[in-house]
């Protein structure tokens, strides 16, 4: 099995490029979703974010309250590393789980990775390639104003907090550019995926 580790920064497309290789037929394991999973009561992520953090990070409906969460560690690099050394590596172990049933179930098969941390968490390991999808500051910070109604501050600082373009390129195998239409972004995509299969 052929695994890519799709990444980007925040507003760069991620997500539609793996909904164009998902259609493809490539097998899509989405790490917020794994994320999310983590956080689930009675799951050893919970646990360690509940000992870590205090009980009010836990909701009414007895599950982890993300926004209560963020308010503990946003703006504070410290707590922030303290979350992540948690939750980076039970993110990783269902990943690792998932690729090893598709394989088995596919061998020949083109899984796809999509994390936006995939880079910072250190999780090149587990793909074949490396695809970065990038787009311009200004365009992101347009998507960003259109899509989640953020200022162009809010939008700024959500952005460089991860890492920038150049960063992503370099460490890229095949990096998309996506700062045009979505057209341009699925043929650039429709190019890759061909090559795969050749």
């Amino acid at each position: 099995m052929l695994v890519i580790g799709l990444t980007g920064g925040i507003a760069s497309g991620k997500s539609t490029a793996a909904r164009f290789l998902s259609e493809r037929g490539a097998s899509v394991i989405d790490a917020d979703r794994l994320g999310h999973r983590v956080y689930e009561p009675g799951s050893p992520g919970f646990a360690a974010v509940v000992r870590e953090f205090g009980d009010d990070v836990v909701g009414t409906d007895g599950a982890i309250d993300r926004g209560a969460l963020g308010g503990k560690v946003f703006g504070r690099p410290e707590r922030l590393r303290r979350l992540t050394d948690i939750v980076w590596p039970e993110i990783r172990a269902l990943a690792q789980r998932e690729i090893a049933e598709l394989a088995e179930r596919d061998p020949e098969g083109v899984a796809v990775l999509e994390a936006a941390v995939l880079l910072e968490a250190g999780w090149e390991d587990l793909a074949d390639e490396i695809w970065v999808v990038l787009v311009e500051t200004e365009t992101a910070i347009a998507r960003l104003a259109d899509r989640n109604s953020l200022t162009r501050e809010q939008a700024l600082a959500r952005i460089e907090s991860q890492l920038g373009n150049d960063e992503h390129r370099e460490l890229a195998d095949v990096a998309i550019e996506n700062s045009g239409t979505l057209d341009e972004l699925h043929a650039r995509l429709e190019r890759e995926w061909r090559r795969l299969d050749g």
